[in-house]
């Protein structure tokens, strides 16, 4: 079930009163009714299929921890850890890389939806188990961790420690109102964001895509920067409406973006982007494998492990593991200059950046390599010309043709006009040094904005298509 759908509007308007009224009754009938939500969501997106593997997935987790208490014997401990990662990274090689390594000869048709989200919050709560720095006291609280409703197809990915302490917490399924303002005004940002920024980008990539032989320069820069945006737009808004969704029932999300695009270095980047990853990868598997305690040289391989994994994870292909090293030599680059970096003027050092970035997500978008080459090769050398319209085809359809048709002298100038409305737009809104996040903590409901809001938020519902898929997704 898609968020930005009717279909989810309507889950969304049944789910959450029935879980607050429920929880009236006792906090256990309110916690079953969320976990039967959350499985009726899940079932209606996946199908049963998908739902079958991940509660086998569960199943070994809470068989795992429930092992890990009881048992005290170092070398047992040990073993219980690595055979229940192994079963989680194996289900998650066989499904979503059986093609990858086989070179296309096997592969499967399906992948349960939200695996690799799943997998890594299984490890994570693995980790923190046998550590000793998270105890479950009930792993009946467990399939809530993986089947939560907001988070359970494209994350944030949850750490056991945030997110099982709220369940005993006073705003559990008891939210103020602050918490429902809050809740509302970040599921519209997210829904505005995916519909009509989101998506409108993701009209003039995907046709820059299919033609890109016939892209000018101006129009390949557009695609490029087009991506850059539609990512950051279709991820975001996806998290600002699971946090909406999750403040409705009295919990609190970690930030997963924190304007990742106003960085000055490629390390500040991955504090902001996709936070939730990057702490993952930081304590499961770069502290592990020895971070930066064991010299230069191991520091610098152990930096280029975690970003060749962040790619692979995000997708079976060359074009992520290229995408991955290439964040990877971008992270060693920087420890190597060490501070002669803060010594060039923030402006420069912010145009380096997010052009370093914009290059690196084509080979995230591109099919192939020699692709991915061919459209940065057009950008630096291609024709000096005006786009052609087929690049703006089906960018505001509705609109555009209801303007034409008032305004007929204005057809001429429609593919500008609105090419410089969405990019103005959209790098106005990722470069406000306050965003959704941050004002969903403070929020204090104003009526202009409110009607503000309301009106993007109807224009984005009556573009629903039930088509477009939010791109995290799909991995």
């Amino acid at each position: 079930m898609s968020f930005q759908s009717l279909a989810f509007l309507a889950f969304l308007a049944i789910a959450v009163p029935a879980c607050l009224l429920s929880a009236r009754h006792s906090r256990r009938t309110g916690m079953t009714v969320l976990g039967a939500a959350s499985l009726a969501f899940y079932v209606a997106g996946g199908g049963w299929d998908a739902f079958s593997v991940l509660c086998a997935g569960t199943l070994v987790s809470i068989l795992a921890v429930q092992r890990l208490w009881r048992e005290n014997e170092e070398c047992r401990r040990r073993r219980v850890l690595v055979l229940a990662v192994g079963y989680h990274i194996a289900v998650l090689l066989v499904f979503k890389y059986t093609g990858f390594f086989t070179g296309g000869w096997v592969s499967l048709d399906w992948v349960p939806l939200g695996l690799s989200f799943f997998t890594f919050q299984q490890l994570w709560l693995l980790k923190e188990v046998y550590t000793g720095q998270f105890r479950l006291r009930s792993g009946e609280l467990l399939p809530l961790y993986t089947f939560f409703f907001p988070t359970v197809t494209s994350g944030p990915i949850l750490r056991p420690g945030a997110f099982f302490p709220q369940l005993t917490g006073e705003r559990f399924l008891h939210p103020g109102w602050e918490d429902a303002a809050a809740g509302l005004y970040g599921i519209c940002c997210g829904t505005v964001k995916k519909v009509l920024l989101a998506d409108s980008f993701g009209v003039i990539v995907n046709n820059g895509w299919e033609r890109v032989g016939d892209l000018t320069a101006p129009g390949a820069w557009l695609v490029i920067l087009g991506y850059t945006l539609q990512l950051y737009f279709d991820f975001s808004g996806y998290c600002d409406i699971a946090a909406g969704c999750a403040r409705l029932l009295g919990i609190r999300l970690p930030v997963n973006f924190d304007s990742p695009y106003r960085s000055l270095s490629i390390g500040e980047f991955w504090k902001r982007w996709h936070i939730t990853l990057t702490t993952f990868l930081r304590e499961c598997l770069y502290f592990p494998l020895g971070g930066s305690k064991k010299g230069a040289v191991r520091t610098y391989v152990n930096i280029l492990i975690i970003y060749l994994v962040s790619g692979f994870w995000h997708g079976a292909g060359w074009t992520f593991l290229f995408w991955g090293l290439l964040h990877g030599l971008a992270q060693v680059a920087e420890r190597l200059l060490g501070g002669r970096l803060k010594r060039i003027p923030k402006p420069v050092r912010w145009c380096l950046t997010f052009a370093f970035v914009n290059v690196a997500w084509v080979f995230f978008r591109a099919p192939e390599l020699a692709e991915a080459l061919r459209l940065l090769g057009t950008a630096l050398t291609g024709v000096m010309a005006r786009p052609e319209g087929w690049l703006f085809h089906g960018l505001f359809a509705k609109e555009t043709g209801a303007i034409q048709l008032l305004l007929p002298a204005a057809k001429p100038w429609m593919d500008l006009v609105r090419t410089a409305l969405l990019y103005g737009t959209g790098m106005a809104v990722v470069l406000l040094p306050v965003n959704t996040a941050a004002r969903m903590e403070r929020f204090r409901p104003k009526w202009w904005q409110g009607a503000a809001l309301a009106v993007l938020t109807a224009w984005s519902v009556l573009s629903f298509t039930g088509i477009t898929t939010f791109i995290y997704s799909n991995f």
